[in-house]
């Protein structure tokens, strides 16, 4: 099982994606546009029902796909309730070596916030906490047992 992280935005939703694909590289996995919804596609029990045209430009979904996860977005177009950023949320990314640990958080925390610096840990992980410009909060950790997997490696 995968957990994929998706993020929702009030319409900088393109330019922090281009942020995190500078970060972390990729390609865009789907990038798809409130414009470009199908004529007479029934929406009546969706988010997209009521989109304003000046919305047409706003990012419906985006993916970018980032080791083996992906993280996905959308612009909250105008006719929801607007995004509130608050401290629900928090993107862990395990790294495969040190170097990567430290370009990741070096990358996400420019023009941000570092609230723990990268350093060794107790529980034996090279770990820094991070919340970036976007108020996207990070969590940043390398351990060589696990080699940025979710078990330790045999």
């Amino acid at each position: 099982m995968l957990v994929n992280p998706y993020l929702n935005f009030n319409g900088n939703t393109e330019e922090v994606f281009n942020f995190y694909k500078s970060v972390f590289g990729g390609e865009f996995a789907a990038i798809m546009r409130y414009k470009d919804l199908p004529a007479g596609e029934n929406l009546e029990d969706g988010c997209a029902e009521g989109v304003k045209n000046e919305d047409g430009d706003k990012i419906m979904h985006i993916a970018l796909n980032i080791g083996s996860t992906i993280l996905m977005g959308t612009d909250v177009p105008a006719n929801m309730e607007a995004v509130k950023f608050g401290t629900n949320l928090s993107l862990c990314i395990s790294t495969d070596n040190r170097a990567a640990a430290d370009e990741f958080f070096a990358g996400l925390s420019k023009d941000g916030t570092v609230e723990m610096p990268m350093q060794d840990t107790f529980w034996g992980d090279y770990y820094g906490m991070l919340t970036d410009k976007y108020a996207t909060q990070w969590m940043i950790s390398f351990n060589a047992a696990f080699q940025g997997k979710n078990e330790p490696s045999k």
